[in-house]
């Protein structure tokens, strides 16, 4: 049933017969047919003067003006506590913001308090992502599958030069961007080493490489040394002899034991696998396994000069250092090998299937070291599988 409507005239017509003529506020709503609570908010709404009522109108008018003003002074309040740290942001950035608190304040509220016009806003709603965020979507995908292809160990400046080799056109800055809010980085693993023990060192040779790092044809200076890689059947030993010219590996061995036959055997593959022509020199530490008779001796068999690091100076092999640090780094520390069959597998994979053949060297010009000397007209090595 449908609520009656009654004028203002009826009203005060009522009001006058109780206020009026003294009649009782019941009898009169029951002869007009409305219900007595009606006409107790008749009589306490219409039962003054008429200047009354308008003063009584404009003071509440003035009250629900004062009420709009203090809810929008309050919404501008909380915007601006909110909004503060894009106030001084792109557009884009404040029209999101919008679109996040538009369910709590009214649109052209917020857009008043950032400073925008609301018709931007709509038609940002329209088209919110902008053909730089379509072009950061498509680079994306280019840079994971370079970041993963890498296992996972390739930085910003290297996937940046893999697309540049797809013939994209970013900064690194954009890769950079790109890769660090997916969180994508070069992976690490644990990073102590072991600590070494100290012994008189046995000096044979001088630091006749002296740093001098670069070098201008192949098979004219070879760095070699020995690491170890941790096992849970043990500590697995890894010698690896490698050319400076392309920071190729040309000789490793591995063993279960720090002996000189691990050493020998990794220069015997190194001289086996590159037959050079001329007189090379081999840079090494002063280890023990270097510094012993049946090292020396094979070197002067083969003609190959020696040459060692000064004494506790890690530096005077710093090449060498660097390729164990990558090695670990971008392998080893991501692995948990059960035994020493299953790192050897590994570690070979990675000199063999990644670091000679795909791997970017920033000091090569970010190429591989086997593309570099095939730019260099150098003569194709035995491959290893010849070697086994």
């Amino acid at each position: 049933m449908s609520r009656a409507r009654f004028t203002e005239e009826f009203k005060i017509a009522a009001v006058k017969q109780v206020a009026d003529h003294g009649r009782p506020v019941a009898e009169v709503a029951a002869r007009l047919g409305v219900s007595t609570h009606s006409m107790y908010a008749w009589l306490k709404r219409y039962n003054t003067s008429p200047e009354q009522r308008q003063q009584d109108s404009a003071e509440a008018t003035e009250i629900k003006r004062l009420r709009t003003e203090v809810k929008r002074l309050t919404e501008e309040r909380d915007n601006l506590k909110k909004s503060r740290r894009v106030l001084c942001q792109g557009v884009r950035l404040k029209y999101a913001f919008i679109e996040q608190h538009s369910t709590q304040y009214a649109v052209r509220r917020l857009c008043a308090v950032l400073q925008v016009h609301h018709s931007g806003y709509y038609a940002w709603r329209r088209n919110a992502h902008s053909q730089r965020h379509h072009e950061d979507q498509r680079l994306l995908a280019l840079v994971k599958a370079s970041w993963l292809e890498s296992a996972r160990v390739y930085g910003y400046r290297k996937v940046h030069h893999d697309l540049r080799a797809l013939g994209e056109s970013c900064s690194r800055h954009r890769v950079a961007r790109l890769m660090r809010i997916h969180g994508w980085r070069a992976q690490v693993g644990y990073r102590r080493r072991p600590g070494s023990y100290g012994g008189i060192p046995h000096s044979v040779a001088a630091n006749i490489l002296d740093r001098q790092f670069d070098v201008a044809a192949p098979n004219t200076a070879w760095v070699t040394d020995i690491t170890y890689i941790r096992t849970h059947e043990g500590w697995l030993y890894l010698a690896v002899v490698l050319d400076l010219f392309s920071r190729q590996v040309v000789g490793w061995s591995m063993d279960s034991r720090m002996s000189k036959d691990l050493v020998l055997q990794a220069l015997l593959a190194a001289v086996w696998r590159r037959k050079p022509k001329q007189r090379v020199m081999v840079h090494s530490d002063r280890g023990s396994q270097y510094a012993s008779d049946t090292y020396q001796t094979l070197l002067t068999q083969y003609g190959i000069r020696c040459s060692m690091s000064r004494k506790g100076n890690c530096w005077d092999n710093a090449v060498m250092e660097r390729f164990f640090l990558n090695l670990k780094m971008e392998r080893v520390w991501q692995r948990d090998y059960a035994n020493h069959v299953e790192a050897e597998k590994d570690v070979t994979h990675y000199i063999v299937g990644f670091y000679n053949v795909q791997r970017l060297h920033s000091t090569l010009g970010y190429i591989a070291p086997v593309d570099y000397e095939l730019q260099n007209n150098v003569e194709k090595p035995i491959a290893v599988s010849e070697i086994a």
